[in-house]
């Protein structure tokens, strides 16, 4: 894979995000909604941030965040082996909390909350789960926080390993696509996403890419 692409645009330089979601939780692939649940990684998830971290290896990181949760610190510092540089990690980069779901999957949700599930269907950008959060929820706490770190590292490239769901939220932002479209965009176990923040707008490099395979 190659990810050296140049973030220049004219006489513009962009500040690089490569953009991480955490490895396969501890629990395998269960489809389970596990949110703010605070679960590590299995050997394989630790596997695929190994090999996302050789492949950025050649690549100059000016810092390196992730959410508080086990799953995405554990990313965080295997990006950092190597590198002089301390993974930060804040809990406004956390996933979607999921409330009353945290924990279980779609059949148990669909039998036990089917009207939940069929409101949160008729308007996923808004709904607010039950004890949880919406997906508007989530992009007022991530974006002010995404803004700030990109701030702070004008022209050079960080990288944030974070959940399926913010990475979705951050993905949307910079392509302009509503949040009621988040689920177009695919995010696997250990996948790589690269923006290149210019100026004046935001240049989506690459999304869902990666070594780690389906």
């Amino acid at each position: 894979m190659q990810v050296n692409v140049i973030a220049r645009r004219g006489e513009l330089t962009a500040t690089r995000l490569y953009l991480v979601r955490h490895g396969q939780v501890a629990d395998g692939h269960t489809d389970r909604y596990h949110g703010a649940n605070d679960i590590g990684l299995s050997e394989a998830g630790l596997r695929q941030l190994e090999n996302l971290a050789g492949e950025l290896r050649g690549q100059p990181l000016a810092g390196i965040y992730a959410s508080d949760l086990t799953r995405a610190r554990l990313g965080a510092e295997i990006l950092a082996r190597g590198r002089e540089v301390e993974p930060q990690c804040f809990p406004e980069l956390r996933e979607i909390h999921f409330g009353i779901w945290e924990g279980l999957n779609f059949s148990e949700i669909a039998d036990r909350y089917p009207r939940e599930l069929e409101a949160r269907f008729a308007d996923l950008a808004n709904y607010r789960l039950p004890e949880g959060e919406s997906l508007m929820d989530v992009r007022a706490r991530v974006l002010p926080k995404l803004r700030n770190l990109l701030a702070a590292h004008p022209g050079e490239a960080l990288a944030l390993v974070a959940h399926a769901g913010v990475n979705r939220v951050i993905l949307a932002e910079a392509l302009g696509l509503p949040l009621h479209h988040l689920f177009r965009l695919d995010q696997r176990y250990g996948c790589l996403n690269i923006i290149d923040y210019f100026p004046d707008l935001p240049v989506v490099r690459l999304i869902n890419g990666g070594v780690n395979g389906w």
